[in-house]
């Protein structure tokens, strides 16, 4: 379906319109467990630091919170096995999980924190398990989503990925690649430093297992990515973040800047 986008003043208000709506839904589940998927990465941090306001101002308890991460590097032994990358590493997403999401949700959560067991990754040894596991919990209660800004890549599925694609391992095309070097400074700008492999859910994981997305574009520099996802109506692989506008409840949120820019990449191909 096509998703009108709702346009926010500036990152921060979007966070805190994205923040708002995940936790009113926390609250709302009760006693229940609650599923919350989403990416590493600059799109979610004002989201993901509104949501830690929203936790503390309302005194949520979040025991029953379970972190469904999407993606994670994946590196070669010296044996030739690949692995999950060590979540002491820089650019490790499990890191990033740890030290910007769990940490300061449960800092806010005081004694109501968040299970060690409720953070969920991807297993590099059974990854078409984490489908199963997910579904079998009764799917992802608010999965937010993020656009890769030259390719449209969508956790790590690159462009050209199967609609009904699962849980696995690919190798990273060069573009992905490139576009996570802002994400991690600790790349050093060199896109040599960059893994070559991911482990990721698949478009066909985040569609069957959603009940609804939040996908958040805000920067200038996210132009590109604006327009695609403002004009979709279903799933295109030549922009995997697309996906979303066949989920059960999408949401399209964008800030000026990104919406600025979208409005200028469509009058350049429009001329």
């Amino acid at each position: 379906m096509h998703v009108p986008p709702a346009v926010f003043e500036d990152a921060g208000s979007l966070g805190r319109a994205a923040a708002g709506l995940v936790a009113d839904r926390i609250a709302a589940a009760g006693d229940r467990p609650f599923l919350l998927g989403g990416p590493a990465g600059r799109s979610a941090m004002s989201t993901y630091r509104a949501l830690a306001r929203e936790v503390a101002e309302r005194r949520l308890d979040l025991s029953r919170l379970i972190i469904v991460m999407m993606d994670d590097y994946v590196v070669r032994t010296d044996a030739g096995e690949l692995v999950r990358e060590a979540p002491t590493a820089q650019h490790s997403c499990e890191r990033f999980v740890r030290e910007q999401i769990v940490g300061p949700l449960n800092a806010a959560a005081g004694e109501r924190r968040i299970p060690e067991q409720n953070l969920w990754m991807p297993d590099v040894s059974e990854p078409e398990q984490y489908d199963r596991r997910i579904e079998a919990a009764g799917g992802v209660d608010v999965f937010i989503l993020a656009s890769g800004a030259s390719d449209g890549h969508v956790a790590f599925n690159p462009r050209g990925s199967d609609a009904a694609s699962r849980t696995r391992i690919l190798e990273l095309p060069d573009s992905t690649r490139r576009d996570n070097l802002a994400t991690f400074p600790s790349f050093g700008g060199d896109l040599a430093n960059v893994p070559t492999h991911g482990l990721t859910v698949g478009i066909g994981t985040i569609v069957a297992v959603s009940k609804s997305v939040l996908m958040l574009v805000h920067g200038s520099d996210k132009g590109l990515a604006a327009a695609r996802l403002s004009a979709a109506d279903a799933y295109d692989p030549d922009w995997p973040a697309t996906a979303f506008a066949v989920c059960r409840d999408p949401h399209l949120l964008l800030d000026q800047a990104a919406a600025d820019a979208a409005a200028a990449q469509t009058l350049a191909i429009q001329h």
